[in-house]
């Protein structure tokens, strides 16, 4: 593996922000992030927020939800998820659209933790292996996760077998994503 998990979404944020001001000279734009509170935020427009990444600096990872359910998680979904605060970013592989699940703010972590302990008790209950979400698909039940088990990048319908690997490993899967625009 030629990348680690923190250079492959750096270099995919790099990318993104760049479709960004190359498509319309600005940083990239949220309407769904507009009127929430981040140090995110570099401007705000006609019901959007234009945004860059910060650092994100919470040292505690993802231990609360790893204490909540007595399970340790790869080292790949810490470092994806305690890496920067961004808005969510657009992306495709293989044809498949999907967005990539960022943290915009503190507040937004705390979230997050209850909705990552939310989706391993109900993978849990249906005696499913556990995943970590990272991204959304257009489906309503469709996730890009990481297995917990393999650490392989999969595209998952929520509660239920059907899964597909898309990638051995997260850091190769976020180095070959191409950015995307659509709002």
């Amino acid at each position: 593996m030629s990348f680690n998990v923190t250079e492959a979404l750096s270099d995919f944020t790099r990318r993104y922000i760049e479709l960004w001001q190359e498509k319309t000279g600005f940083p990239p734009a949220s309407s769904d992030l507009y009127g929430i509170p981040s140090p995110c935020i570099e401007r705000k427009g006609e019901g959007v927020v234009h945004w860059l990444p910060q650092s994100f600096s919470i040292q505690e990872k993802l231990s609360k939800v790893e204490a909540a359910l007595e399970i340790r998680l790869q080292d790949s979904i810490h470092d994806y998820y305690m890496m920067q605060l961004a808005g969510d970013m657009t992306a495709s592989f293989e044809g498949q659209n999907f967005s990539l699940i960022q943290l915009w703010s503190e507040d937004d972590f705390i979230r997050l933790q209850e909705n990552l302990i939310g989706h391993l008790v109900t993978q849990k209950r249906l005696k499913l292996s556990p995943t970590v979400f990272i991204g959304t698909t257009d489906s309503d039940m469709g996730l890009i996760s990481v297995c917990n088990l393999t650490g392989q990048v999969i595209l998952e319908q929520f509660g239920s077998h059907e899964r597909t690997t898309l990638s051995a490993d997260l850091a190769s899967f976020l180095s070959v994503l191409n950015p995307v625009m659509f709002n």
